[in-house]
């Protein structure tokens, strides 16, 4: 049976209707090139080329031929390119989770910006979802990377997934505008300890609900929430509505909201974690390629 080798030589030979321009162009001697059509088309059962001392033309089962050949030889480039570019990380698809909060945060988009950039073969799958789920989601293989706002609470979760902090992310305390302590350049959260709380409901948001209330107690009280929000950017329309004090990631000062003030908060631990998870197991091309585009990223910004 003829071989990918021999269509190239015959693409050649019948292209320059030539075997000496022919081995030229292949770099390859004229003797051993004519060898390869003869057995091509003793393989075939049919003569390819009509050629004399002078001439050489195309039979037309050997036009046929031709255009076959060059459709073979251009899937075959075609799937080496596929497949070289899947090994480099370079095609494929990526099932990417993030919190609501990440979405804020320069971090997410300047990465899927520059992946887009080096890999735009790379099929994204977006979705929000919660740090803890996400963790869940990735050991249950229904995604293949997050970004999350903690580090796994079980140690055997820890052990399968691994975990690249890309920013401590400093915690602001957002303050209704008439707030006495609003035109503040920073707070300590012991300052606040008698006012009202807005907070998302912990089995959404574990992560920052509970850094608030770790820093509450570091402070000495224990915090007063009054409220609720599903999302953290909806907490700020309750603290606009003076229904109390929001704790939010510094990035969350891209929203601007009438009514609403930033204070950055002096506490120690007052900051909220912001890495990339994934299996630990998992050595994809696209995966690796993808971590290396957020570490890239993220150097480049400076976070």
């Amino acid at each position: 049976m003829f071989d990918f080798r021999q269509l190239r030589y015959f693409v050649a030979v019948a292209e320059e209707l030539s075997f000496t321009r022919a081995a030229i162009r292949l770099h390859l001697s004229q003797p051993p090139l004519s060898q390869q059509i003869q057995s091509l088309e003793q393989d075939l059962g049919v003569r390819l080329l009509d050629r004399n001392k002078r001439n050489v033309a195309l039979t037309e089962p050997g036009r046929i031929f031709l255009e076959q050949a060059r459709q073979v030889l251009a899937k075959a480039d075609e799937a080496r390119s596929q497949v070289v570019a899947a090994a480099a990380g370079y095609s494929g698809q990526l099932r990417l989770a993030y919190t609501v909060s990440v979405s804020f945060h320069p971090a997410l988009p300047q990465a899927l910006l520059r992946h887009g950039q080096i890999a735009p073969n790379v099929r994204m799958h977006l979705s929000e979802m919660y740090t803890e789920p996400q963790f869940a989601a990735l050991l249950a293989g229904q995604i293949d990377v997050g970004f999350v706002r903690d580090e796994p609470i079980h140690a055997q979760d820890a052990r399968n997934l691994r975990l690249s902090v890309i920013d401590r992310e400093p915690l602001l305390l957002a303050l209704p505008s008439g707030h006495p302590l609003s035109g503040r350049s920073s707070l300590r959260l012991a300052e606040v300890a008698a006012d009202a709380f807005v907070s998302q409901p912990r089995e959404l948001a574990a992560t920052l609900y509970d850094r608030l209330v770790k820093l509450a107690d570091k402070a000495g009280f224990q915090p007063s929430i009054t409220q609720h929000a599903q999302q953290i950017n909806g907490l700020l329309a309750l603290v606009a509505a003076g229904l109390g004090l929001a704790l939010v990631p510094a990035s969350m000062r891209a929203v601007r909201l009438s009514g609403v003030s930033y204070v950055p908060l002096e506490d120690a631990d007052a900051y909220l974690l912001l890495a990339v998870a994934s299996r630990s197991d998992d050595h994809s091309p696209a995966l690796l390629q993808f971590l290396s585009t957020v570490a890239e990223s993220a150097g480049a910004s400076g976070l």
